[in-house]
This record gives structure tokens, sequence and C-alpha cells, in this order.
């Protein structure tokens, strides 16, 4: 399990998911119980979820990366009935550790007696950037009306088909690429279960099993773009028709490329979060609007606020919040105040800056914790990343504030590069094209940029 790529259809798991869930139902799982996932990409990934569905039970992804008093949290927190994992792990009272593979014998009339999820509800908890992670619980109770319209809506927005071969390429346990693996399955498709990220094995498998989506994140792109052309044109690619990327800032730079290599298929950015989402934009918007993130997915609405609570005009940076469709909510399980604190009236924050355009586009400017105050003034680390990105000879980089007695914070670089760079030419090459204040006064160089499994730049452990 998990060693080489695995190919799963809805059909091929059925057995497997329902003797799954009649293992959970002797747990005691039934409706909306949570059961935890702490598994690497594997099948068995996709065949827990279907379980949970069949139990209208919520899936609590758990990224198995984490350390053991990280998970004690979660497992704690979400009050998970059972944990399903290969690993050691010893779960809290009233948790019970499953095992991948285990089954019980019976028929649906061993099941107990709930309306089938039609795809699994999710129990994602949110990064912790800020404090201890957070579970993000949708619309309370999972309902199958509420799974159905979020379902609909996905296969609106990416036009999902029978014929779809979905290539997991990123964690299972994030919500991006786990969650349009089951929604491939969902609509008919098929998922190839990548078990760890490489970029070579990534356009092997799309020539071979004839891919034709993924979800993706830049981290992924930068990665295929130092293959080098010679050795990627041998793979053939023509059977991909949508990428999705999300999950970090995509710098112009990269994405332009990227467009080019993965063609045929179309690059299409989302944003949005675990939350919700948001926008959306098609490599041809893209291009007229660079380094947007889009408009607005149907139903929903993108307001920029200021720091007085005002609506701001296009052009004007501020907290961007999002006015989900027909009045669906969410709540950070246990969490009250962090609850009030993303909501303003109808609509959420996930605590981004940005400003919309014109023409209705949205662009991220930066998180509100990566914004540096430099003697009074704001800089946002995002854009002289994006000017760092242009330079020929950089990989990858992260800019970020660290303490400075004159000026209260200034500005330090850590850049991943292809050759030798001198940092006095990275510093010209920024001052050319930005304000001297937002020229970093640090430039420090890696190997590698270190990042979570989801492809994140981790700043906190740079800072």
């Amino acid at each position: 399990m998990g060693a080489i790529a695995e190919r799963v259809s809805a059909e091929s798991i059925t057995g497997d998911a329902g003797g799954l869930a009649r293992a959970l139902a002797q747990h005691g799982v039934g409706y909306g119980d949570r059961v935890a996932v702490m598994l690497p990409n594997c099948a068995e990934y996709l065949v827990a979820g279907r379980a949970c569905a069949r139990l209208s039970a919520l899936l609590v992804p758990v990224n198995s990366h984490l350390k053991t008093d990280e998970v004690a949290w979660i497992l704690e927190d979400s009050q998970a009935k059972v944990l399903l994992t290969d690993g050691e792990v010893a779960p809290p009272p009233g948790c019970v550790v499953v095992r991948p593979g285990t089954r019980a014998d019976g028929g649906d009339a061993d099941l107990p007696d709930v309306e089938e999820l039609p795809s699994p509800a999710f129990m994602f908890y949110t990064s912790g950037t800020t404090g201890r992670p957070k579970g993000v619980v949708h619309g309370g109770r999972p309902t199958a009306e509420r799974q159905q319209q979020v379902q609909d809506m996905l296969k609106v927005l990416w036009g999902f088909t029978p014929d779809d071969v979905y290539l997991l390429c990123g964690p299972a346990y994030h919500a991006g690429p786990g969650g349009y693996a089951f929604s491939t399955l969902y609509n008919g498709g098929d998922v190839v279960v990548m078990p760890s990220w490489d970029a070579r094995e990534f356009l092997r498998l799309v020539d071979e099993e004839h891919v034709t989506t993924s979800f993706m994140t830049p981290a992924h792109f930068i990665r295929i773009l130092e293959v080098p052309e010679d050795e990627r044109v041998k793979f053939d690619l023509s059977s991909l028709r949508l990428i999705i990327h999300g999950g970090a800032p995509c710098p112009v730079p990269v994405k332009e490329r990227i467009i080019d290599v993965l063609a045929p298929g179309e690059v299409h950015e989302l944003y949005g979060a675990s939350e919700g989402g948001a926008t959306r934009i098609t490599p041809d918007e893209w291009r007229a609007h660079p380094g947007s993130v889009g408009t607005p997915w149907p139903g929903t609405e993108i307001l920029i606020v200021g720091e007085d609570g005002e609506l701001l005009p296009a052009g004007q940076d501020g907290v961007v919040y999002i006015r989900p469709p027909g009045g669906l909510r969410f709540e950070y399980h246990n969490d009250a105040q962090k609850t009030d604190d993303a909501w303003r009236d109808d609509a959420f924050t996930v605590g981004d800056i940005g400003h919309l355009d014109a023409d209705g586009y949205l662009y991220i400017t930066d998180r509100v914790s990566d914004m540096v105050l430099w003697g009074g003034v704001n800089v946002y680390p995002r854009e002289i990343e994006e000017v760092l990105h242009a330079h020929p000879d950089v990989v990858d980089c992260a800019v970020f504030g660290i303490p400075d007695d004159r000026y209260g914070e200034v500005l330090k670089a850590v850049v991943e590069t292809r050759t030798p760079v001198d940092a006095d030419a990275l510093r010209a090459h920024v001052r050319e094209r930005l304000a001297d204040y937002k020229v970093p006064s640090v430039v420090e160089f890696v190997d590698e940029l270190p990042r979570d499994p989801n492809g994140k730049v981790l700043k906190r452990l740079l800072k």
C-alpha cells in the first residue's frame, strides 16, 4: 500500500468501503460522528471517505507528518470515535484505532439506518499558523442535500465527467487534492493515487494513465519546470484538459511558463480555503489580468473592507471578505470567539489582504500575518517575492520581516537559486522595480526552502 501509484474507481472500492463502514459501525460510528484518517496517499484513503459517506459520518483528515502531541490535539478536539491509520498512535479515551484493511462481513442491513451522503463530508483542521489548529465545520451535521449542492457546484465550475482521470499528486488530507479526488469519483471518473510527489513521476503518470485533471500548487509547477525541456517533451501530456491550482500564491513568471508546459491542459487558479471557495480564473483571463486570482464563483460575492469597517472601492487594499451563496455558514469547532471574529454579518475572512480591479478581478496582496511594518509603512512581502521570482536565476524565495531597532522591522529574503548569485545583484534587481524601502536589507541563500506537505513555504521556521 502506498509504494506505487494505484488507479481507483468508485466501483473498485465499493466492496471495501462497505466492509469498512460495517467495521466502523461496530465501533459506534453513525450519523454526524467523526472518523479521523491519518494515512499517506493510498487507495485506502478513498475507501475511508466512501465508508464515512455510507454512515453519514464526518471525515477528519489528519496530516500524516504531524507529531504525537499535534495528532493528540486534533483527536481530542474533534472528538473522533475512530482513528484509521497505519502508524503507531496512542489515541485519547473514547477513540479507537482501526487499521487499514479492516473489514466486517455483512450487508447494508448491518449498517445504521441513515441517509447515505453522495460524497464524504469533511471536518478540515486549519494550518494553525496563529495558534492551535481549529476544525472547520460547514452547516452543522452533514446532510445529503448539502453534499449534493457542493458536488453540483463543483461540477458546474470544473465540468467533471465520467471520462475524467484525476491524478492525486498532493496530500489527500488537504482540502484541494483530496477533495477533488472524491469529486471525481462521485462523478464517475477514475483517480490515480500518487504516493509521493516527484516531477518526473507526475509526467510519466499523465502520459501512461492518460490523466485529464489534477490539483496542484506552485511548488509542483516549480519542480516540473526544473525538469530539462529535452526530457519533458518526451512525455505525452495531450490528455490533460484541466489543472486546478491553489494553496499558495503563484509567482507570475512561474504561471506564465507552466501554462505553456502543461498545454493543452488549461491551468485554472482557485482562491479559497477550508472555510470556503471564493474565486477562479482561466488562463485567458489571467493573461488579461496577470497576478489576479479571478472573479467570484456563481452566487458568491467578494468584499474589500477597510480598517474602519467601510467597503473600499476598486484599487484599494483591504481585508478580503467572502459572502458565500445561499447563506451558507461554517464555524470553528469549539471556538465561538474565532468564529465570531471570522464573520462580518453574512461574509467571512481568512485574513487575506487584497483589492478588486475595475473589472471585478481579485488580487491577493498578502496575509495580515505576513505584513511588515517598516518605519510606519505597510510592506507586503508577496510584492517583493514576485519581483525576485522574475530574476532568471531564482528558483524560489520567501520574504518576511525581522526586528530592527531603527525601523521596527526590515525585510529579509531567503532565496533558492539555480546558479550562484550575488546578494547585491538581487537587491539591485529589486531596486530597479520597487521603492527603496522594499529592497531586502538581508539576503540569505539556501539549497531548498522548507515547505509543509501542501507546498506552502514555512516562513515561521525561517523566522
